[in-house]
């Protein structure tokens, strides 16, 4: 049903990128991406992951080493059978992109509170040791409801 799952974040340096990796770990037979709604607009297609998102990752046995940032297009929202957003307001910025993508288009956080997971751009390694414990608490229930 969902085989092929895209995780968004603003710049896709910070949340998606660990999202992603996660579910590309826990879901080896399905395709995962990640891209960011403002990913241009922010200048940072091309870059890799914030610092302190792959030293945290790291610390967790990720690698997003290889991680480039890309800007979500609306080719992307046709292809991928499912959006996994970090926040509510990606949910209009995605809907901005691709109109006909609202109705695939949910939070990461949906199966614990709904939450949405705060972006920890520019702030203490704290905040993004916490992001981290959100994402991966998300990514693990969304594998339960997709196996």
């Amino acid at each position: 049903m969902f085989n092929k799952i895209i995780v968004v974040c603003v710049a896709n340096i910070c949340r998606s990128p660990i999202g992603a990796r996660l579910l590309q770990q826990r879901l080896p037979h399905k395709l995962i991406a990640s891209a960011g709604i403002a990913a241009e607009k922010s200048h940072m297609v091309g870059k890799p992951a914030d610092p302190f998102s792959i030293a945290v990752s790291i610390e967790h046995g990720v690698n997003l080493n290889c991680h480039r940032s890309q800007q979500l297009t609306e080719q992307m929202c046709q292809e991928y059978d499912l959006i996994l957003v970090m926040e509510k307001g990606h949910i209009s910025a995605v809907t901005d992109i691709a109109p006909t993508a609202r109705g695939k288009t949910m939070l990461l956080g949906q199966w614990i509170g709904p939450k949405e997971i705060p972006d920890p751009y520019r702030q203490s390694k704290e905040a993004f040791d916490f992001a981290y414990q959100l994402i991966d608490q998300a990514s693990s229930a969304w594998v339960e409801k997709l196996k």
